[in-house]
């Protein structure tokens, strides 16, 4: 089983940066793939990227366009979401779970953290 807490949202002005850390408890999150999920209120959950589980390999949706960078410390048990040059459409409340299989598909994500929201005013 694996737990996972996100922080590090917050509000930032347009054009500002955050960076999201996901902290996993349990062994098995160094075995899974990584991705980051948001969800603005009503609209539903997206992908936002994804990072193997060894770190090699990162994917992420076309909306990111450069901005974002995932990536992870198996030894920390921890990931991460480097977010630069927001605008206010990803205001949203930012979700890291961990998956088994390399997919874009929330539905393949087994465990899921509680969120942390990221507000950008313009």
């Amino acid at each position: 089983q694996v737990q996972l807490v996100e922080s590090g949202g917050g509000l930032v002005q347009a054009g500002g940066s955050l960076r999201l850390s996901c902290a996993a408890s349990g062994r098995a999150f160094r075995s899974r793939a990584m991705g980051w999920f948001r969800q603005a209120p009503g609209k539903e959950r997206e992908f936002v990227a994804i990072i193997s589980w060894s770190g090699g390999t990162a994917y992420y949706a076309d909306f990111v366009q450069g901005r974002f960078t995932i990536s992870r410390d198996n030894a920390e048990n921890t990931g991460y979401l480097q977010m630069n040059g927001l605008k206010g459409e990803d205001t949203a409340v930012y979700s890291c779970a961990t998956s088994t299989a390399a997919s874009t598909d929330p539905r393949e994500y087994t465990y899921w953290g509680q969120g942390t929201q990221v507000t950008v005013s313009s």
